[in-house]
């Protein structure tokens, strides 16, 4: 399956599943933006009053290192709200695409301190921080655009269903050598998924600038 297939799976997928928390029309400045994911309903007794209390999905607990060669975990992104996706700087396809793309969104929010995006590579043995750095300056992003860096498993499956539910894995038959989606996962401050784009279309980028701008505003 190439790439533009697992796109297209990845968001569809999960447009199908907003559709299941709130209706399928565009967010008005009324609105809130849907909690994406499995959850799971406790209930606890307290006094002998019974508690319901909801459990979303959340990104699990993660050590990456950024292109300066920092240490990048949950607590680094703690509060912010955040745009993530997976790239490589050597890929011949979409990230291209993707990057420039996320660089119109990094430049719409830079002087937002609340308000990061964050790139994990899928090729961890030629991107090192160095050379990330070196595609930061190329690229022209601002500071508030982490690319990060860390063993392949650990960022393939945060990629994935357990994380963002988006899609990274080696393969030889690919361009570059590698496969990936070309969406991005809007995370909110509680790191839960608000929403998932695919990245590879300009005209996603002003939903995903008014999507952000209602997190920051309505939470």
């Amino acid at each position: 399956m190439n790439t533009y297939s697992r796109i297209g799976i990845s968001v569809g997928l999960f447009s199908f599943l907003t559709c299941q928390f709130i209706a399928c029309t565009p967010s008005s400045v009324s609105d809130r933006l849907p909690i994406l994911g499995e959850r799971e309903i406790t209930e606890t007794d307290k006094d002998g009053i019974k508690l319901m209390d909801t459990l979303y999905h959340t990104i699990p607990d993660f050590t990456l290192v950024d292109q300066d060669s920092n240490i990048v975990s949950k607590n680094t992104l703690k509060g912010k709200i955040y745009l993530a996706d997976f790239f490589f700087t050597r890929c011949p396809t979409i990230c291209p695409v993707t990057s420039r793309n996320l660089l119109q969104v990094a430049k719409h929010f830079v002087n937002e301190p609340r308000v990061v995006i964050v790139s994990h590579t899928v090729d961890p043995k030629y991107d090192r921080p160095y050379v990330l750095k070196r595609y930061e300056a190329e690229l022209g992003a601002p500071s508030n655009w982490l690319f990060l860096h860390g063993p392949k498993a650990v960022v393939y499956k945060l990629a994935g269903a357990d994380g963002y539910f988006s899609f990274a894995q080696q393969d030889p038959n690919a361009p570059g050598g590698f496969d990936h989606s070309g969406a991005f996962t809007l995370v909110d401050t509680a790191f839960r998924i608000r929403a998932v784009y695919d990245g590879t279309k300009t005209d996603s980028i002003p939903k995903i600038i008014a999507d952000i701008q209602l997190l920051l505003n309505k939470g």
